[in-house]
Formats: structure tokens, C-alpha cells, sequence
């Protein structure tokens, strides 16, 4: 059985916040995401677990970016006019890990909310945090880690300076 590899790619400002209160993040502007390596790691990705906020936020952006890809969608919302390939889930996300690890999915994007995370980080399904830390501090936001994340102890594996003071960081789970 393949072993499915559980990897955060997302973008943080310095105080750990991954959107504004308002679930915006035009302060990644600035910031393309292919300097964080995003389309090389999206084509080793054979699908992808979000929550629903996210879900609506990548949505409202426009065309789907991931027509190729399995989605899930943690929700307990019906999804109206969901593009295909898009499963709409509800209840344990470890339930939910070990049924797509069941899939043989090799390599799964834990894309988001923190929620999401925090409920990954508490099955033991965290297996690398991907971050692009851009330097800017929103002060109200949505975290990263919300109360109640259990702890986890990660090894950097890789940090790169970036165009307008970012850094592309990378930690593997040590477990």
C-alpha cells in the first residue's frame, strides 16, 4: 500500500495569520506564488482536503484551478454548482484521511483553513508544513493554528529568501 503524505503548502504573514478577519488575502499580492514553488508542487499532488471557507474563497476567484484533481471539501453544506471531481465531506477527518489513504493517494495538499490543519495536525496527518512567510503583520486574521492545535514538533528541512523580504520554508513532522 502506498504511503500517503500529508503536505501543508500554504502562505502566513509574520504573526501566523493565513487570511484577513474578512477570509481576504490581497496582502499576497505582492507575493507570486510561483516563487514558492506552487505549480511544481501542485503536479505532484493527487488531490486535495479543504475546508469549506476555503473552498468558497477559491471559488470565488474565478475558473477552478484544479479540474485535474480529486477534491474534498470538509463541509457539512450541501456544494451547490460544484465543479466536477469535488466531494463534499462531513464528520472525523481521521476517518476522512484513512478512507483517501485507502484511495492510494501518494501525496495529498492539506490546502486549508486552519481548522482543517488543526484537525490533520490532531490525527497524526501532518507530514510536512510548506510555508511562504511573507513579512507583513495583519494583526486581526485567520490562524494558522487556532486554539486548540495540539502541538507538533517539526525539523526545517529548507529555508530560501524570496523577492520583498519572503522566505520559503520548509518543516517535516518529526514523529
Amino acid at each position: 500500500m502506498t504511503k500517503t503524505i500529508w503536505h501543508c503548502h500554504i502562505a502566513i504573514s509574520l504573526d501566523g495569520k493565513i487570511a484577513r478577519a474578512d477570509g481576504s488575502f490581497d496582502w499576497l499580492e505582492s507575493h507570486p506564488a510561483e516563487e514558492f514553488g506552487i505549480e511544481a508542487f501542485l503536479e505532484g499532488v493527487d488531490a486535495i482536503l479543504m475546508g469549506r471557507s476555503t473552498y468558497d474563497a477559491v471559488r470565488g476567484m474565478g475558473e477552478w484551478p484544479y479540474p485535474d484533481k480529486a477534491v474534498i471539501v470538509m463541509t457539512g453544506r450541501p456544494l451547490v454548482d460544484a465543479p466536477p471531481g469535488i466531494e463534499a465531506r462531513a464528520g472525523d477527518l481521521a476517518v476522512v484521511a484513512a478512507e483517501l489513504e485507502g484511495r492510494g493517494y501518494a501525496k495529498v495538499w492539506v490546502e486549508g483553513g486552519g481548522q482543517v490543519i488543526r484537525g490533520m495536525i490532531a490525527a497524526g496527518k501532518l507530514d510536512v508544513l510548506e510555508m511562504a512567510i511573507v513579512p507583513i503583520v495583519l494583526g486581526d486574521g485567520i490562524p494558522l493554528f487556532p486554539p486548540g492545535t495540539p502541538g507538533l514538533k517539526l525539523a526545517l528541512k529548507s529555508c530560501a529568501p524570496r523577492s520583498a523580504g519572503a522566505l520559503h520554508v520548509v518543516y517535516e513532522a518529526v514523529r
